[in-house]
């Protein structure tokens, strides 16, 4: 069984940084390659990164280049994302995603989330 697990969201002051992680199990994690997504309040799934299965290439929209960074431990079977110079606008609950490097996967290969809520 595909687990999932992420970790690391919480309230943080615009211009602050956060770390998420998410532990993978129940499938052979470093064949996948792993990515990001995001939902905002009342607004659909919104892509934010996308590392490939040897963590050798990454992808970012525009919306976050420059300000999230996406690694992973194929030895410990996590995948992080690093937020920083968030914005309101980041605010959501973000989750990540087996087996898509850009877009969205379907519900199974998906985590339950982690908040992250940017105010001041």
């Amino acid at each position: 069984e595909v687990q999932l697990v992420e970790s690391g969201g919480g309230l943080v002051q615009p211009g602050g940084s956060l770390r998420l992680s998410c532990e993978a199990s129940g499938f052979t994690f470093s064949n996948y390659d792993m990515s990001w997504v995001r939902q905002a309040p009342g607004k659909g799934l919104q892509w934010v990164s996308g590392i490939t299965a040897n963590g050798r290439s990454t992808a970012f929209p525009n919306s976050v280049e420059g300000r999230f960074t996406i690694s992973r431990d194929n030895a410990k079977n996590t995948v992080d994302l690093q937020l920083t110079g968030l914005q309101i606008e980041d605010t959501g609950m973000y989750y990540c995603q087996k087996g898509v490097y850009r877009g969205i996967a379907s519900a199974r290969d998906r985590g339950q989330g982690t908040q992250v809520t940017v105010s001041s």
